[in-house]
């Protein structure tokens, strides 16, 4: 009599989330390694990749679920591994983005053309916008601190607003609520609000129910917005942004890495 011996073909395998935390968490762990290594803060860190503290520090503790879409995962890790001397490109691309990064049965057409797909062209595109939208907000930037040296503009000329050193924003500027401005301003006089950047952060600006500016703004820019009725910012840096309102000193708008948003209304006239 033959015996049949049946081969169990469904060995059990990892899915591609669980391929992508567990691989998270091995870079992540190697990156924090050689940041104890060198001496460097994670707030140094943020300084030199200009990523928000939160999204570095949950690479480093392999949380996968504050982090965005694995593409966008996959430049951070690489930003990250730069800013601490390693090859970025090698190093985050062993991070799994689609299901072919990972299959080893997939012998079929291996050209890199023959792998993307239309979800990898989407996030090329978004990756062109964004560097794009950097580029343009650098040179409106760029432009409007050529202005501020003309004498003919209502604010006085700022040397300090490009890259000003951390400690002389530290002896200026006092953490107080931005809403204590309020009780300062004029009856009917018209909301002005200027931003300055202790850090990169994202920044939302609506005046009058309107968006006036909206993405991230790199450290040292200063920026001024002028509303009839009403201004609202939002950020998801407040220690990082200074808010002057109506030429006041400016404040900062509250914690380092912590989300907040501040409306400020113009009294009418009596």
């Amino acid at each position: 009599m033959k015996w049949l011996r049946k081969k169990n073909k469904h060995q059990p395998s990892l899915s591609l989330e669980q391929q992508r935390a567990e691989k998270l968490a091995e870079l992540g762990a190697q990156l924090w390694a050689l940041r104890q290594e060198q001496g460097l803060s994670l707030d140094q860190v943020v300084a030199l990749t200009r990523i928000p503290r939160r999204l570095l520090q949950a690479i480093e503790e392999g949380n996968l679920n504050d982090l965005p879409e694995p593409v966008y995962i996959q430049g951070l890790i690489r930003q990250f591994a730069d800013a601490l001397g390693l090859n970025g490109v090698e190093f985050s691309g062993t991070f799994p983005i689609s299901s072919a990064q990972v299959s080893p049965l997939n012998k079929g057409n291996n050209s890199p053309l023959a792998q993307l797909r239309p979800v990898h062209l989407y996030f090329l595109y978004i990756l062109l916008i964004v560097c794009s939208v950097n580029g343009l907000s650098q040179l409106l930037n760029n432009a409007l601190l050529q202005a501020s040296n003309n004498p003919n503009q209502p604010y006085p000329k700022q040397k300090s607003v490009v890259k000003p050193g951390l400690a002389q924003l530290k002896e200026s500027t006092q953490v107080q609520p931005v809403s204590d401005t309020l009780s300062g301003m004029q009856k009917g006089q018209v909301v002005q609000v200027g931003v300055t950047l202790k850090a990169s952060s994202w920044i939302r600006v609506v005046a009058d129910g309107k968006t006036e500016f909206e993405g991230i703004l790199p450290e040292g820019t200063h920026r001024v917005w002028k509303a009839q009725e009403q201004l609202t910012v939002k950020t998801d840096n407040a220690g990082g942004v200074l808010v002057s309102v109506n030429q006041e000193k400016a404040k900062e708008m509250g914690e380092p890495g912590k989300e907040e948003e501040v409306r400020i209304a113009a009294k009418p006239k009596f």
